[in-house]
């Protein structure tokens, strides 16, 4: 019995670790500097706040050079990204960087017109009036919830397969 109470109160205490699941947030910024050793970079935003961002073999990488050997695959300082994260404390771990610009992400500015499926489905106007659906990442659909309401003011960065757009990150102005 003294095992079985036991067991029970292990469980309590460690059950509430197996469910745990890491917040991604993301920040749009210019790299100011790569440390290839430590497996960081540093990425300034507009406002000038800097963060840095540690790599791990998970990170993911968009837009970046396919072939490229370096641990950055071809990122260098000046480079626009879009880093998303996670946060233990003061300790920030790149998710995925998602280059900006020429062979990168896509961007395109507008006012939401519709967010469909739960956050899943992000509708765009553009200044022209044309409107243009983006399905949205697992990440960037889960920050839909912060911002993407209908008249917001965004840019929103993506990537373009087989016709269909797929929103990474989007930015509320």
């Amino acid at each position: 019995m003294k095992k079985l109470i036991l067991l029970g109160i292990v469980t309590v205490l460690l059950a509430p670790l197996s469910f745990a699941v890491e917040a991604v947030s993301a920040v749009h910024g210019t790299i100011s500097k790569i440390d290839s050793g430590a497996k960081t970079i540093v990425v300034k935003t507009a406002d000038g706040t800097e963060r840095t961002f540690h790599f791990v073999a998970k990170t993911t990488f968009y837009g970046t050079e396919a072939g490229a050997k370096d641990a950055f695959h071809g990122l260098k300082a000046g480079s626009e990204v879009v880093a998303h994260y996670t946060a233990l404390g003061s300790e920030y771990t790149a998710v995925e960087v998602d280059k900006v610009g020429k062979d990168g992400l896509k961007a395109v500015e507008g006012t939401v017109s519709d967010v469909k499926s739960g956050g899943k489905q992000l509708v765009v106007k553009s200044a022209d009036g044309t409107e243009q659906a983006f399905q949205m990442a697992d990440h960037a659909a889960a920050e839909t919830g912060k911002g993407a309401e209908k008249s917001a003011k965004v840019t929103v960065y993506y990537t373009e397969n087989a016709g269909k757009k797929v929103a990474h990150f989007f930015e509320k102005h």
